[in-house]
Parts: C-alpha cells; structure tokens; sequence
C-alpha cells in the first residue's frame, strides 16, 4: 500500500524490496487483495474465506456469517515520516455511518524493529478540554494534548477504536486489528500528495468517536504462558476481536492446532520448515501462514532461530482461565486482557 510517510525500502521484513519507485507504507498480509499463495484454497483470501470448511474456521467460527470477510487483518508498517493524527471508529460507529455491515478497528502495534529515540503518540493525556482539543486542530499544538510513548524493538502496543494516536518515524510495526481500513485523520501536517493537493481530514467523525474520558490501552507488559528450551511464548494483548501472542523459536516445536480457531502465524525473523501430518514447507521472514483449526499436530522446525506472532479470534473466558491455570493474578491479567 503506498503511503506519503512510506518508505522505498522494506528491510528488514523483506530486504530485497530496496530502491522502489514509490513510498510503501504498508504491507498488508491478510488484506481484501491478499492472496492464499498454496494448498487447496489457493487464490484469494476473501473467496478462500467464504468457501473455507467449517472445520478449517474452528468450532467457534463454523458460519463466515458473524464474519462476511475475514476477521483478522494483518500488515507491516513501515513509515519515515510521522503518520497523520488519527482515530478509528468502533463497531456500532462505523455501521450506522460507514456502511451496515461494516465493523470497526481495534488494532495492536508490535514493534519488528525501532530507531534510538523513536516514538509514538497514543492516548491523550488526563482531562483534556475537549473543546480547546479542537481550536489546536486548527490553530496547532494538537500534539501537546498526547501521551508521547518511546518505542524500542519489542515493544507492543494496544490501540483501542476511539484512542487518537499517531506514528513517528524509524520504526518497523507489525499491526493485528479487525478488519477495517476506516481511519478520520484530524491533522496531517500540513502535507501535500503528489499532485500538491491535501489529503481529506475527517474532522467531524473524528471528533465524533474520539473517546475523551479515557480509555484502557497504550503500552502493553506481556506476560509468560510457557517457556522450555525449544520455545517461549507469551501472550502481547487480547481482545474480543483478537489475541496475539509471540512465540520465540529455538529448537524443532511440536504442538498441535485448536479446533476451536484457525490460527495466523506471522514469521518476523528467521526460516526453517512447518511440517504436518500431509507435508511440509519452508517458511521465511514476512510470510503469514494460515493453521485450520482441524490440522492437528503440527512441527515448526527452525533454520534459524525464529520469532513469530500467532494471531487468532479468541474465547475470552477461555483465555481467562487458561491465564488462571498459568497462576497469572487478576491484576496481571488486566494487563494484558482488554474486554
């Protein structure tokens, strides 16, 4: 996806894509465009999504109806100028002034990679005057009312719809959200495309949905779910709308698939081999793979040590108590869990 902030290079995810002709900003994996790239669905995701078997979704995701396309959208940023000042809509928002059946975007923010001093702006600070919050739209010093967070490689961050932010420069992300593109840019510094004209600000939409009485997000703490010398995983943030965990492989990992939900695997560093009862294939950095629900037990046999994000649509109940067995407090899980 171009983007005016993007970049001509998209290393380190994909370090042959050097000296493109145009800014990219972002890459998304998952996308309406995205492509299933091998197996029986092979073809585009949002046909693959409609015809996919019910036991591919998971038990809980049987019927694409609750979800007409597919739920989880999963992209790579990467931006070497700050993105405009923005906020996205909730479900119920963006159905009754976007489009019925649309739904809004929660999303999250791991960092692959970061710059010394980068940062981002996320949140506001506490008791922001909602109305002089609007004359700095205008007359400037918007960025004075905002919780200025710095990022280092590693870092996650939960982005709740109605929570203004913006990115800065010098950082690689990969972002997990719902699948929605609606973004209202309330400021964009004053920049021009490439044919000298502004980009669209949203204002009134924005200030509409912009949630000033404050709201559960900006840095996360994740917390530990398991840890033995082949893998660590931990579990970055959750949601009704998703849950991300990142696992850190070292040595041949054999687990199995949850029949409740397919599972997405985002490989951020490293290669080495997915092995299944029916095959196996190679895996490298940038790539997203798809786990049915129903694929059983599975190996990630690493090249080279691997870290990876497993994104899923979650039972937060179960999430809960698997949290519980673990011997994660309440106050830890609040964390983590944003329901």
């Amino acid at each position: 996806m171009p983007r005016i902030w993007g970049s001509r290079s998209l290393a380190p995810i994909y370090p042959e894509k050097i000296n493109l002709p145009e800014p990219i900003g972002e890459a998304w994996l998952t996308g309406p465009l995205s492509e299933i790239e091998s197996g029986p669905l092979k073809g585009p995701l949002k046909e693959a999504w409609q015809k996919m078997p019910p036991d591919w979704r998971g038990t809980e995701l049987l019927s694409p109806i609750d979800y007409y396309d597919f739920p989880l959208l999963v992209k790579f940023l990467f931006p070497t100028d700050q993105l405009s000042v923005q906020v996205h809509p909730d479900d119920a928002f963006a159905s009754q002034n976007e489009s019925p059946t649309a739904c809004g975007k929660t999303e999250m923010w791991h960092a692959v990679s970061a710059d010394s001093g980068a940062t981002l702006l996320l949140g506001l600070i506490p008791e922001v005057d909602r109305n002089k919050f609007q004359s700095a739209i205008t007359n400037g010093g918007l960025e004075t009312f905002f919780q200025r967070l710095p990022v280092s490689s590693g870092d996650t961050f939960f982005v709740p719809s109605g929570m203004p932010h913006t990115i800065g420069a010098g950082v690689v992300l990969c972002e997990v959200q719902q699948n929605s593109d609606f973004t209202y840019r309330l400021y964009d510094f004053h920049r021009v495309d490439a044919h000298g004209n502004p980009r669209e600000l949203h204002i009134e939409k924005a200030m509409a949905v912009i949630n000033f009485s404050g709201e559960r997000g900006g840095k996360v703490s994740s917390v530990e779910l398991s840890s033995s010398d082949e893998v660590k995983k931990s579990l970055l943030a959750a949601c009704p709308h998703f849950a991300t965990e990142r696992w850190d492989v070292s040595a041949p990992h054999h687990t199995k698939s949850d029949a409740a939900r397919f599972e997405l695997l985002i490989i951020i560093s490293g290669t080495g081999k997915i092995q299944w009862r029916d095959g196996s294939q190679s895996y490298n950095q940038g790539e997203c793979w798809l786990i049915p629900g129903s694929l059983g037990q599975f190996s990630l046999i690493p090249r080279e040590n691997t870290s990876l994000l497993c994104a899923y649509v979650p039972n937060i109940g179960q999430l809960r108590g698997r949290l519980t067995r673990n011997g994660l407090s309440k106050d830890a899980m609040e964390k983590v869990l944003f329901v």
